[in-house]
């Protein structure tokens, strides 16, 4: 088949969208489909950038190129559903959440002004169109987590569908003494809290790698205060370098708010590391379980603590907690070969 992946992109920066196009356009080439990813730059500021994003996707139609049919075009995150084609699929990795489950919260950037509520209904009508405009049949999800908000915000259903990690050259090693984090540093992901956490067990250390724009504060925060010497913040690794992290940490912290999906999860799992995370992480949430492969307490710096206080007082949790994840990981049997199947079937 001749596939179109589409997904908007802003430039310079990779995350767990641009992990996950790569992963299904090599997956999808190496089983003798011809495919391509038509990515447009994304801007959402001032709100009125959104829907110039959104009319330019709209004006695309990817029915042919150059001559060439398109068979099926495979649309991820928002707006990147509302290109023109008789035959899409969506695998949804999130909408704008800024206009639906973060308005009114400190993570979005929409106040209660005339334009911006004129912006984000212009953003819901498109998703109606756009995600609308997709057979039901056809409508996947990276997680239960983004499904349930498609459903709860707009009405439609979609398929769980969860996407594999970008290798498996993960690693066990020893558990040793640092907590590791290695994501992108923003209010979302909620570095600070592990700072928080920390500060109430002293025995504690961690890695925290990732950039970001909260990146410098951290770093300040660290060298002025009680953390000095105990928490590194290396910046962006490689990521050979998060494969040595991850396999010789005593546990992952990955507490996001209410996340998609989370790669990191995962990639702890793979590695048999314990996951420290909160009642509140979302799709975090359909893989970790507390007391088994990891450790769950309310979004709270004092149940956080108690919780890594715990991994530090008992020497054999980490373990046991990580060999259970590791257990669970193979057993999700999460393969390219099923999501190509379901985009496909």
């Amino acid at each position: 088949m001749n596939i179109i992946i589409t997904t908007s992109q802003v430039p310079f920066v990779r995350g767990g969208n641009e992990a996950l196009v790569d992963g299904l356009r090599d997956a999808l080439a190496e089983r003798g489909h011809r495919v391509d990813v038509v990515a447009l730059p994304y801007r959402w500021y001032p709100h009125h950038e959104l829907v110039k994003s959104m009319a330019a996707w709209r004006l695309l139609d990817l029915s042919e190129s150059n001559g060439v049919p398109v068979d099926l075009v495979i649309a991820t995150k928002f707006p990147s559903y509302l290109s023109v084609h008789p035959n899409r699929a969506l695998w949804l990795v999130h909408q704008h959440r800024q206009a639906y489950d973060w308005y009114g919260t400190p993570l979005s950037d929409f106040a209660n002004t005339t334009e911006d509520r004129r912006v984000r209904k212009m953003v819901q009508q498109a998703d109606r169109l756009g995600i609308g405009g997709t057979p039901a049949s056809h409508r996947f999800a990276i997680s239960r987590n983004v499904a349930g908000r498609l459903q709860r915000y707009n009405g439609f259903t979609a398929q769980p569908l969860y996407p594999p990690l970008a290798h498996d050259r993960w690693q066990v090693g020893d558990y040793g003494d640092y907590i590791v984090f290695v994501n992108r540093l923003d209010a979302a992901k909620r570095p600070a809290l592990l700072l928080d956490a920390l500060e109430q067990v002293p025995e504690a250390k961690a890695v925290v790698a990732g950039s970001g724009p909260l990146l410098e504060s951290l770093r300040k925060r660290v060298a002025d205060g009680p953390l000095q010497g105990r928490v590194s913040l290396p910046g962006y690794v490689s990521e050979e370098r998060k494969i040595e992290l991850l396999a010789n940490a005593r546990a992952v912290y990955y507490a996001p708010v209410d996340e998609d999906y989370g790669f990191s999860t995962l990639e702890g799992m793979a590695s048999a590391r314990p996951i420290v995370t909160t009642d509140d992480a979302g799709g975090v949430l359909e893989f970790v379980r507390d007391g088994a492969n990891g450790l769950v307490s309310p979004p709270d710096v004092i149940a956080l603590a108690a919780n890594i206080r715990r991994l530090y007082a008992e020497t054999e949790l980490a373990a046991t907690l990580g060999q259970q994840g590791l257990a669970d990981y193979r057993a999700a049997d999460i393969s390219w070969d099923k999501v190509i199947a379901a985009l496909l079937g």
